[in-house]
């Protein structure tokens, strides 16, 4: 949400010192065990693995280093440790099974829980698909491609809007609350939390100075402070060569235990302010969507571990035209339907809309309750209509229809505005959830206040064209070609 009120909120939060709500309710599904890792990786490489702490328990993070990040056996001993773990987490979740029963669909079963990843930041997250990358497609007998097939789907889902399969906690944070700092100072996962959860006695802005300090708060990762490269990493990796080089296992081993000792003095501080984030986000209550949402990531997840277990192949390194135009359409639709949830679940979200004329609030003036219209095929139907004036600036769109979050089953649409001394009157007329004109449902009464906004979007997508028969000149095959299997969506 980055509109009117939200500026209003962080100039608030940066006179008071404190942070400042911006939803009441948490709109991404939060496990009861989630994985958090934080990884790190070598400066100056794009997936060098350096180290990272992962698992579920806050108390005994699992940690894992490189001693020389660019040695491409100790790379693949750190990946077959990680796929360990992260392979063992994602194999509990696949026990119990739920049967579903799709709206004229045949029933299938889907987990009735499945895994979630957390990490620090943004970066954190494509450091995980950068590294899914580089191992999915490695031709070995053990359980790296694994690990990269599944940090690949990780990193795929974390895109999608309002999934929680894989999350980075500023996001969820900056979701939640306005600092008085700016966007790429919210991007530090200390100074956020500094602002949002302050010492006892202190200020937020006050604690989130103390916390730019990278020597107390390391970076969250993947990239590590260019003081600690300098002056910690780099003498302890190179005495690490060092001593492979002379062929001393002592003094390598010695080497090897300086560079974890400093990799985890890096990593621990961020493992500690993940879990606080985390009980932080906890205390928020839960919005009523995250439920279908979360179904729709157990689908997912169990569509998934069914390629998988088919031997369907690793994902593809890109996506073709068709592949790659109905993943952005995917995309911007659950975007579109995300936003619309989020408006009907929380009215600090519909505030929000307000503003920019993507929903509308006011008090009813007048109603007709027993209203009809006769249909083409000459039935008589219920249309009641009411007008509501507003004061909210208001952008319609054709055929688009509002819900009131009081009345989530009563859809109304706008057939008419007209302008008065004091405002805006809006004619409604409800298009479903009214009843029948033998049992009608009662309608806003004048005198009521109402809020409206957009109804969300429908599950589905526009059509494509088949890959075959994509032209050549858009990314489909050359005459007598095998087209290449596309990304998974």
């Amino acid at each position: 949400m980055s509109g009117l009120l939200t500026v209003l909120e962080k100039m608030h939060a940066a006179r008071t010192g404190y942070a400042r709500p911006l939803r009441r309710f948490r709109h991404h599904h939060l496990v009861d065990e989630p994985l958090v890792i934080v990884p790190l990786k070598l400066a100056g490489e794009a997936a060098a693995p350096l180290g990272c702490a992962v698992g579920t328990d806050p108390d005994e993070p699992v940690l894992l280093t490189v001693p020389q990040p660019r040695n491409r056996d100790l790379q693949h001993a750190f990946f077959t440790d990680l796929a360990h773990v992260v392979l063992g987490y994602v194999a509990a979740r696949q026990g119990e099974t739920e049967e579903v029963v799709p709206r004229g669909g045949e029933p299938r079963l889907r987990y009735a829980d499945a895994p979630q990843i957390l990490v620090p930041n943004r970066p954190a997250l494509d450091h995980l698909g950068l590294t899914g990358r580089l191992t999915r497609f490695q031709e070995t007998e053990d359980d790296v491609p694994l690990l990269g097939r599944w940090l690949t789907f990780f990193a795929d889902r974390a895109e999608y809007p309002g999934s929680s399969l894989a999350l980075a906690l500023t996001d969820l944070l900056t979701a939640q609350w306005a600092t008085g700092q700016s966007d790429l100072e919210d991007a530090n996962l200390a100074m956020l939390l500094a602002w949002i959860c302050p010492p006892e006695g202190t200020t937020g802005a006050a604690a989130a100075q103390v916390a730019e300090n990278p020597l107390d708060f390391p970076p969250a990762g993947p990239a590590t402070d260019p003081d600690f490269d300098g002056l910690v990493l780099q003498p302890a990796v190179q005495g690490y060569d060092r001593a492979v080089d002379a062929g001393d296992p002592v003094a390598a081993a010695r080497a090897e235990a300086k560079v974890r000792e400093a990799v985890t003095s890096q990593l621990m501080p961020t493992w500690r302010l993940m879990w606080k984030g985390l009980r932080r986000l906890r205390e928020l209550p839960e919005a009523a969507g995250c439920e279908q949402r979360w179904a729709a990531d157990r689908d997912r997840f169990t569509r998934h571990v069914d390629r998988i277990a088919e031997g369907g192949p690793p994902q593809p390194r890109h996506d073709h035209a068709v592949a790659a135009a109905a993943r952005l359409a995917t995309l911007e639709r659950a975007q579109s339907r995300f936003e619309a949830q989020q408006a009907v679940d929380d009215p600090f979200v519909l505030a929000e809309l307000r503003t920019t004329g993507e929903a509308f609030g006011g008090t009813v003036v007048a109603g007709e309750p027993d209203r009809t219209e006769v249909t083409a095929k000459g039935r008589t139907v219920l249309r009641p209509r009411l007008t509501v004036r507003t004061e909210d600036p208001v952008r319609v769109d054709d055929d688009q229809a509002y819900v009131c979050p009081d009345r989530p089953k009563q859809n109304v649409r706008i057939r008419e505005i007209a302008e008065d001394e004091s405002g805006c009157l809006l004619v409604l007329d409800v298009v479903s959830g009214m009843g029948t004109v033998k049992k009608p449902v009662p309608i806003p009464e004048p005198g009521e206040t109402v809020r409206y906004t957009r109804v969300p979007p429908q599950w589905g997508g526009q059509d494509f064209p088949a890959p075959e028969e994509t032209p050549w000149t858009h990314g489909g095959p050359p005459p007598g070609s095998e087209e290449p299997q596309g990304a998974e969506q």
